[in-house]
């Protein structure tokens, strides 16, 4: 990620934001926060034409000496973008990214009605490991979510 991607990543994240079907953030962010996730993990990004048209983040899954080659992350593609393959060119290079930097798992949390993500992640050798019921409120309502992970590097058996 260049620094200049900050301003696009912004459009693309508050836009999926809006749609409810991916976050339970509700407010907007800045470059300023792209910036501080860049300090917390990797970001690759997609573009068309010099214009950012998804991204993919990584973070820590926690603080804990024994989980720090467990990343979490979050994948967001341009609401114009989806259906395209876009998605799934991010989700092999990044998890390239994961085994060269040592990590031994990768973990997400999905809605369960963000069915496109769920498959995507499928597809990609990701398996459901279960669901968190009423793990948060979005907008006043418990919502579920369902618990992917993939193994990476030699975890793999």
């Amino acid at each position: 990620m260049e620094t200049e991607d900050c301003k696009e990543i912004v459009i693309i994240y508050n836009d999926a934001l809006d749609e409810r079907i991916a976050t339970f953030n509700t407010e907007h962010i800045d470059g300023d926060t792209v910036l501080k996730w860049s300090d917390k993990g990797a970001i690759l990004v997609a573009t068309s034409n010099e214009n950012v048209i998804g991204f993919v983040r990584s973070y820590p899954y926690s603080e804990r000496l024994c989980y720090l080659g467990i990343a979490e992350f979050s994948i967001y593609v341009s609401s114009k973008q989806r259906g395209k393959g876009v998605g799934g060119r991010l989700i092999s290079d990044f998890l390239e990214v994961l085994i060269s930097e040592g990590k031994w798992k990768v973990l997400s949390r999905v809605f369960p009605e963000n069915r496109p993500s769920l498959s995507l992640l499928i597809r990609h050798g990701f398996r459901e490991v279960g669901t968190y019921r009423n793990h948060a409120t979005l907008n006043g309502v418990w919502r579920d979510v369902i618990i992917v992970e993939r193994l990476l590097g030699k975890s793999v058996k």
